[in-house]
């Protein structure tokens, strides 16, 4: 094979492969989002809460997190920082404490850093196999307007990503 013929072959093999990528690519986007779990907790203070209702409407960040986190307990700042400066336009966080993590832990914590949005501890650990079997803390799940997950994020995400992520979610 001459090397005309041969960088001829390339090419055409290369835009197929390109087609092709092309082509998953579009099938992914045309993929139907996932729906978030429907989900029965109980906050610290008692109140039981059913998602599907407590969140239709809303841009929900549900925080799977630990007290023995250094990154959970360092990124729960920024999530009462978003809460502060979302929850008048439809926002709202539920930090879930994962099944290893001492209730009185937990409580201590929630009181003592005033978080202003509802804690909850996954005393079973069915909430955490609900979303996906979550293991690893911190996992953030962001829910869109329409109950679908809009961004599943393992380990610390930056305040500029979520915030830019929460408003185009919000004026969606």
């Amino acid at each position: 094979m001459n090397e005309s013929n041969r960088s001829r072959r390339l090419v055409i093999q290369a835009g197929a492969g390109l087609a092709a990528a092309g082509a998953g690519l579009l099938v992914w986007q045309l993929k139907e989002p996932a729906a978030a779990p429907a989900v029965r907790y109980t906050l610290l203070n008692g109140q039981a809460l059913d998602s599907t209702a407590a969140w239709r409407g809303k841009v929900m960040l549900v925080n799977f997190w630990a007290t023995s986190c250094t990154t959970c307990v360092k990124k729960m700042p920024m999530l009462v920082a978003a809460h502060a400066a979302y929850a008048s336009r439809g926002f709202d966080v539920l930090a879930i404490a994962m099944q290893y993590d001492p209730p009185a832990y937990v409580s201590q914590f929630a009181e003592s850093r005033r978080l202003p949005f509802g804690v909850a501890i996954d005393n079973q650990g069915e909430l955490a196999r609900a979303f996906g079997d979550v293991r690893v803390t911190p996992t953030t799940i962001v829910v869109d307007k329409q109950g679908h997950i809009a961004k599943r994020l393992v380990g610390d995400i930056p305040a500029d990503e979520l915030n830019a992520l929460l408003e185009r979610l919000l004026t969606a």
